[in-house]
């Protein structure tokens, strides 16, 4: 008999490679053992017989099948969700001791192997496309061999040897349907607590001290893109700033959401197969060593058979991306020129902007961010795609949301990270914007509750016609004195609230 085994060289992330086949020759003799002695191979066995695997992985013949089966992307789950992923195995490792399930020699054994995969230093044999089995039954599965025949090293035997067996120690009490929507939960804690908030706090108090430094310089301000009354360009980085706190907030929300685990429901969400402490004793376990706080859910069979929690925090993640396009493009915008533009601020020039035109500096970190908004928005349209696929009592679109939403806050993580330090940093003011605003029609605003909205208003429109300022027009046309004039087209006391400081409160 002859079958195919692909090489188990794991494609760069992101890169679609074709998987190299070689031919498999197992020999059998009469009573059908292995005879196979080809090198750089050993045989491996679950419940649909026997694989060859390479001789120093230490996945075993489910985890080869898939490899065979889902030669489809490249794509592997990030580092972040093979970590939780070992947080969970090793929680139920301890939990099953404690209950008296699992043997010591064992429990320990596992618990050591799985501190490797938490540690990163198997990732190797993570060998799965993101695009399998949509409960993620494989990558369970090649978890539970990897941390089996690891564990049985520790233990002195061989691989294959299944001296610590992949479904009756290590994947005891659980199942693909509770494991892995519980992966991915913790997952994303781990990389929000870790990553992401810390990242939008940085670009929060980095645009903040912008505003305190901007404070004194007055602008024109922009409503439908025309000019509006005047605006401290410390007020328009407040807003930014605003953005990015609120950011944080919306996360604390999702938090919320993702903290209640699947864990405990096993195949459909009744429990079968597992002890009734399982899930409570588990989460507090791990919850204890990743530092983030995960939860028995309330309702097993919400948890296993939708990824509402998912596409919440994918709602919140597009939310922060949108904010992020706002202050990237507002950045970019009123960088804009250096001549023909507004060139209200400079930019911190990281990079020549043109390969023809010598000298020109582009808004390359801005671009760079809005260009993850992108990413993150589509990411957004298939984690609610994923959210449709519950049938049922399981939801089959689980590895596709994992990879987008953690791949949705990584990106985040570090496009606001660096915008903060390679843009948002180095900007400064440049007099461009406060000469302008003496110049600016909407001045009339300020003259409104002193003369009347229509008066004002034909003030405005002579001005723009023969090109003069609202101050030079009013003088002409009203009978307002020079200190009168002076008092009501206060630029700083414009950017304030109050009647005589541009007028009633008003739509733009």
């Amino acid at each position: 008999m002859s079958m195919f085994v692909a090489q188990t060289t794991q494609p760069a992330p992101g890169r679609l490679e074709s998987l190299v086949l070689w031919p498999n020759t197992i020999d059998l003799n009469q009573d059908g053992n292995n005879m196979s002695t080809r090198p750089n191979v050993r045989i491996e066995r679950d419940s649909m017989g026997e694989m060859e695997v390479p001789a120093d992985a230490l996945y075993g013949a489910s985890t080869m099948r898939a490899v065979l089966n889902f030669p489809i992307s490249g794509l592997r789950f990030p580092r972040t969700f093979i970590r939780a992923l070992g947080l969970v195995k090793q929680g139920a490792a301890k939990t099953n001791m404690s209950l008296g399930l699992l043997d010591e020699k064992n429990g320990n054994a596992i618990v050591s192997a799985a501190q490797e995969v938490i540690d990163g230093s198997l990732d190797e044999h993570f060998v799965l496309d993101i695009f399998q089995t949509g409960s993620g039954t494989s990558t369970n599965t090649n978890a539970n061999e990897v941390i089996a025949n690891r564990a049985s090293q520790i233990l002195g035997g061989d691989l294959g040897s299944r001296l610590v067996h992949p479904n009756d120690h290590v994947n005891m009490g659980q199942s693909s349907n509770d494991v892995i929507p519980t992966s991915i939960h913790l997952a994303a804690l781990l990389s929000i607590k870790e990553d992401l908030i810390p990242s939008l706090e940085f670009l929060a108090v980095e645009l903040g001290k912008k505003s305190v430094e901007f404070w004194p310089v007055v602008k024109t301000g922009r409503t439908h893109l025309q000019d509006a009354t005047p605006v401290r360009l410390g007020q328009e980085f407040k807003g930014f700033a605003g953005q990015a706190e609120y950011s944080v907030q919306r996360l604390k929300h999702a938090q919320e959401a993702l903290a209640e685990v699947a864990l405990g429901g096993t195949a459909v969400g009744t429990g079968v197969n597992t002890h009734q402490e399982f899930s409570a004793r588990t989460c507090q376990s791990v919850s204890e060593v990743s530092g983030v706080l995960i939860k028995e859910t309330g309702n097993h069979f919400q948890a296993q058979s939708s990824l509402d929690a998912l596409v919440e925090t994918s709602g919140v993640l597009k939310t922060i991306a949108i904010s992020m396009h706002k202050i990237a493009n507002d950045i970019r915008f009123i960088a804009s020129g250096p001549r023909a533009g507004l060139g209200e601020i400079t930019l911190p020039e990281v990079q020549p902007g043109s390969s023809i035109m010598p000298g020109k500096i582009n808004p390359v970190i801005s671009e760079s961010v809005i260009q993850v908004v992108a990413q993150v928005v589509g990411n957004d349209a298939s984690v609610t795609l994923a959210g449709q696929g519950g049938y049922f009592e399981l939801n089959t679109m689980m590895p596709v949301a994992a990879h987008n939403i953690l791949q949705s806050i990584s990106l985040l993580a570090t496009s606001a990270h660096n915008f903060a330090e390679q843009c948002v940093k180095g900007i400064t003011a440049t007099g461009v914007g406060p000469d302008m605003v003496e110049k600016g029609l909407m001045l009339g605003t300020a003259l409104a509750p002193a003369i009347g909205y229509d008066a004002a208003a034909a003030i405005a429109k002579e001005a723009s016609a023969k090109g003069t300022t609202i101050r030079e027009m009013a003088r002409e046309k009203t009978e307002l004195s020079d200190a009168e004039l002076d008092e009501l087209l206060d630029l700083e006391r414009m950017t304030e609230p109050g009647i005589g400081a541009g007028g009633p409160a008003g739509g733009g």
